[in-house]
């Protein structure tokens, strides 16, 4: 087997590649072992017809079309092997020759990763918010927490916003009574806006057994886009009793005995919270500088498959929903569909050049991904998911989806390397220490003391840090590591979706 590779763009190449005959032997075989189950003829067993009684019974041109068929994929995947092209996506192929008993010639187009120069990543420094909390931010905790100890008493007054009302519904579209539109005793909050538009203002003012009626659009189900008339009777109102904020409230709400001691605790977990926001600020920051500095080629169609693929699961998901595209648009704040696209397509570029930009580094460091590796993310995913390891590995497995979770585990460690390499100040010019992420972040079977570093840098490298004390047991990860990666090829060389 011949074949030459050549290069069309920098994310484009063009294999040619001629396939002698003798090649197609297991080919041939495979088609005729085929034919051989389907075709009839009289005077032969089934199964038992000879090879060239099927080329005259079914014609040679149909026999060679299916050795090509079935001979490409496998050629193709081959030449990609050994020639170690890291392929984005279905190739488009021309076949160029096809001479019997002779050869099988054949052109393949694909996009390629780039080849990319990367910057220098020695010095590397971001600089990341100070962590301050605020009187302010502890008075929006300790209020979210006396509203939950608020007490509702039932007043003889009209309804006010910060009412709780009991509400009978009942909407129609063109005198047509809506089946999914009626409903009795349900609770709602005067002023929250929760549920539909107008009814804020149909029930402000009205006492128990009152009723109004409104008109409101319409922006889900069958008569999505149209205008309903929908009838609210209240029928009783309960004014919110919030306690005092006091020693007595702080010993009811916590296990405090003092509302300074809560509002210390507050402060405390604000504080930290802040300090995991560092963590993926630097993250970020770092990813912004590397797009910054490097060259980075996208291949169009890659981006434009994957925009189309996003948009085909969002139309499913607004159909499901009962929504159109024009009600998500218009929730979303978002002027016209051109304009989502062109965000969207923004956004996976950015996600594929971030991708790329991590495969050159982990390339660059011979960075490997052992079971450790992908027993801390499946039992990180696993538990984000709310699953068992088991039931994660085999989600996996299930969606081909393997090589992917291997690709995607060592950009992790690329990155999380990098940003433990990385001098991270905020803005008063204090230094940041990743350590602090560490209680959150301690990869499983990872030695504590040699780890530190590394286990915290992991963590912000990630979208979000999984809690130890909620991760699965390490042991079951490590089972299902081994089980989801069994059979993955160690070249990953397709990109992850964004």
């Amino acid at each position: 087997m011949k074949s030459t590779i050549e290069e069309l763009g920098p994310t484009r190449v063009r294999m040619a590649i001629e396939v002698p005959w003798g090649d197609l032997d297991h080919a041939f075989g495979e088609v005729y072992k085929e034919l051989k189950k389907q075709v009839r003829v009289p005077g032969f067993r089934p199964g038992k017809v000879p090879e060239r009684v099927l080329d005259q019974r079914v014609g040679r041109p149909v026999v060679l079309e299916q050795v090509v068929q079935h001979a490409i994929p496998e050629v193709y995947s081959e030449v990609v092997r050994e020639n170690q092209v890291r392929v984005l996506g279905q190739p488009d192929i021309e076949v160029t020759r096809l001479d019997d008993n002779d050869t099988l010639a054949f052109t393949a187009e694909v996009d390629v990763a780039p080849k990319i120069e990367l910057p220098s990543l020695d010095d590397l420094s971001v600089t990341v918010d100070d962590v301050e909390v605020t009187d302010e931010e502890i008075d929006e905790q300790v209020a979210v927490m006396r509203e939950r100890f608020a007490m509702l008493t039932a007043v003889e007054r009209a309804a006010e916003d910060g009412d709780h009302v009991s509400l009978d519904l009942e909407a129609r579209v063109d005198d047509e009574v809506l089946e999914d539109g009626t409903t009795s005793g349900m609770s709602y909050e005067v002023g929250s806006g929760s549920l539909m538009e107008g009814l804020d203002d149909a029930v402000r003012g009205l006492s128990a057994d009152e009723s109004a009626t409104f008109r409101t659009d319409l922006h889900q189900g069958p008569y999505a886009g149209q205008q309903a008339d929908v009838t609210v009777t209240v029928r009783s109102v309960k004014a919110k009793d919030l306690p005092e904020l006091d020693d007595e409230f702080a010993s009811t709400a916590s296990e405090f005995d003092t509302l300074a001691e809560l509002r210390d605790d507050v402060r405390t977990r604000l504080g930290r919270a802040k300090t995991m926001q560092q963590g993926a600020q630097a993250r970020d920051k770092l990813v912004e500088h590397l797009l910054e500095a490097t060259e980075v080629p996208v291949p169009e169609g890659l981006v434009a498959r994957e925009v189309e693929w996003r948009n085909q699961s969002l139309s499913q998901e607004l159909q499901r929903a009962g929504m159109t595209w024009d009600t998500f648009l218009q929730a979303g704040g978002v002027e016209s569909r051109e304009a989502y696209d062109a965000d969207l397509s923004k956004q996976v570029e950015e996600a594929v050049r971030t991708q790329f930009i991590l495969d050159a580094v982990a390339d660059a460091r011979e960075i490997t991904v052992d079971n450790d590796d992908l027993s801390a993310q499946i039992m990180a995913q696993a538990s984000r998911q709310r699953v068992s390891p088991e039931q994660y590995a085999q989600q996996l497995q299930q969606g081909g989806n393997i090589a992917e979770f291997v690709a995607d585990v060592r950009r992790t460690k690329a990155l999380a390397q990098l940003l433990e390499q990385t001098t991270i100040t905020d803005a008063s010019g204090n230094t940041v220490d990743l350590d602090a992420l560490r209680p959150q972040t301690v990869r499983a079977g990872a030695d504590a003391e040699d780890s530190e570093g590394t286990a915290a840098a992991e963590a912000a490298a990630e979208e979000t840090a999984a809690d130890a004390d909620e991760a699965p047991d390490a042991e079951v990860a490590d089972a299902a590591a081994v089980e989801a990666t069994e059979g993955a090829t160690e070249d990953t060389e397709d990109v992850a979706k964004g």
